[in-house]
């Protein structure tokens, strides 16, 4: 046994390395080890107490060595730290019989920090809306559209290109799902207190417009990219190459195993790129849903805004009111008086009826009962015997027939069909040839209007002060508008069978970019 270490004083608690979590002292032994922590980052191997009672800041540090001590033997007991004999301060023989130590990491207790470093940081992560990673993100489609137009693709490129693409879409979706998290966390007023939010909230708003304006024009330009590579079958041989590089170490016996998985990987991360930017199969794509939850978290928090205000100009609201009803309950006199103040306030009486079958519907139609009839007054109610009997009122016989939903399913088929030719051509008739203005536009249906009014929003939802020019995609990425503001003052007008649309003319180009990829995306009607 080993004289010299702490270890000898008893055997380790049943939970090892994170005993100390349910500990007394539980903010000094956190505190303590992020000091090995931040010594072992700074290449030092061993500490000394007093070097620990050093590092440490804040209210934690105790105010005698022997604290420290103490906490680093409890570390010691637990597996979390390791003590050697300090034998370098040793100058006589009467300091080598002292209990004196250096301490460091041990594996189990280096690794339950890491452990809770990471649980700290992903509960206190909040995310955010990174516009710059859907620039990122731009950058390396437009790279993968380099690399695929190569008759052999750069095994190391492609597969360079496609992990930082990876990278930066698991980074922008795992942001966004904790910043709405903790958005809807934020309006609800659980993480944060009212003064503080009243502080930030136009900041947050302005936060949430930039975003969403950026998810609209670079958006559509991804989908756009995504589905010029899906053109031709374009990106199958990157994700091959890639899929054979990371395959490249494996032993001959599993390298066709290897591949085929590394394969099937980097295709399930294309396929949830593609559903992130594109609506297909009739489902919304992610960055439209996001769009839409960020659209309406913004009058959310001004509801909440104007909720905070009429509470502070002192409004009553309804908790006043129960509570102020609690205070007559407690004062009312006797249970008669408690029951009367409960039927006033709630106006909860008793039915006077079980169910009604149609001669009596019929006859209490022809002799209405007022409301305020009471019971003795008012017409009996005659109950079925066989709702005496069994306290069931159903007629028993056979079960209904199985419907036969083919006749629906295809007047189904032939409207989304219908829906489907109407969508394709109001898209061939707002593509414009070349640049246009908006009084040359014509006559619209009330589908190609449609469909232009949404262009036109997505176009003017980009539009800054002192801008003249803009380019938006509409969110599926099937179109693409180009606006310049005229300068002559002129008005355009745009008909339909609903009326006339009317505001200031505008140079536009239209732009239908299917007909350019050969690619189609179902189950989105535009922006």
């Amino acid at each position: 046994m080993n004289m010299f270490s702490p270890q000898a004083e008893g055997p380790p608690d049943a939970y090892g390395p994170f005993a100390h979590l349910t500990a007394p002292n539980v903010l000094l032994y956190r505190a303590v080890m992020r000091t090995f922590l931040v010594a072992k980052e700074r290449f030092a191997v061993h500490l000394r107490p007093e070097e620990v009672h050093a590092g440490l800041v804040g209210g934690v540090r105790p105010a005698e060595l022997e604290g420290v001590v103490g906490a680093l033997d409890k570390l010691v007991a637990w597996g979390n730290l390791r003590a050697d004999p300090d034998t370098g301060r040793v100058t006589a023989v009467e300091d080598f019989y002292r209990k004196r130590f250096i301490y460091q990491l041990t594996r189990e207790g280096e690794a339950a920090e890491q452990a809770l470093s990471a649980y700290d940081e992903a509960l206190g992560r909040r995310g955010a809306l990174q516009a710059v990673a859907l620039h990122d993100i731009v950058t390396q489609l437009r790279a993968l559209l380099v690399l695929a137009a190569e008759e052999a693709p750069d095994p190391a490129k492609a597969h360079l290109a496609l992990d930082a693409l990876a990278s930066r879409f698991a980074a922008l979706a795992d942001n966004a799902r904790a910043f709405m998290g903790s958005l809807q966390r934020t309006i609800d007023l659980h993480d944060v207190g009212e003064e503080v939010f009243l502080a930030y909230k136009d900041q947050l708003i302005q936060y949430l417009e930039r975003f969403i304006q950026d998810l609209i024009t670079l958006g559509g330009r991804i989908a756009r990219l995504i589905l010029e590579l899906e053109g031709d079958g374009r990106i199958q041989p990157l994700l091959r190459a890639a899929a054979a590089r990371e395959a490249a170490d494996a032993t001959p016996q599993e390298a066709a195993h290897a591949e085929l998985a590394a394969y099937e990987r980097w295709a399930g991360r294309w396929a949830g790129l593609g559903a992130w930017f594109l609506s297909r199969d009739g489902r919304e794509s992610q960055a439209r849903l996001l769009r839409g939850r960020a659209l309406g978290a913004i009058p959310q928090l001004l509801a909440v805004v104007r909720s905070l205000n009429e509470r502070r100009a002192g409004r009553s609201d309804r908790s006043a009111d129960f509570r102020t009803l609690a205070q007559w309950f407690a004062e009312a006199p006797d249970d008669d008086a408690r029951h009367r103040l409960w039927r006033t306030a709630f106006g909860l009486y008793p039915a006077r009826h079980l169910s009604l079958d149609a001669e009596t519907l019929a006859a209490r139609l022809a002799h209405p009962d007022p409301a305020s009839t009471p019971w003795a007054d008012a017409a009996p109610l005659h109950i079925s015997p066989q709702l005496r009997r069994t306290g069931s009122y159903e007629r028993r016989g056979k079960p209904r027939k199985v419907e036969d939903r083919q006749e629906a399913r295809r007047l189904l088929a032939e409207t989304a069909a219908k829906q489907a030719a109407e969508i394709a051509a109001a898209r061939a008739r707002l593509a414009t040839d070349g640049t246009t203005r908006l009084s040359g536009l014509g006559e619209l249906d009330p589908v190609s209007f449609r469909m232009f009014l949404q262009l036109l929003g997505d176009a003017l939802a980009t539009w800054r002060p002192g801008m003249t020019h803009t380019v938006a995609t509409s969110n599926d990425g099937s179109m693409e508008i180009r606006l310049t503001a005229g300068a002559d003052g002129t008005t355009a007008e745009v008909r339909t069978p609903d009326g006339v649309f009317r505001g200031p003319d505008h140079t536009i180009e239209i732009t239908d970019l299917t007909d350019l990829t050969g690619g189609r995306v179902e189950g989105s009607e535009g922006a």
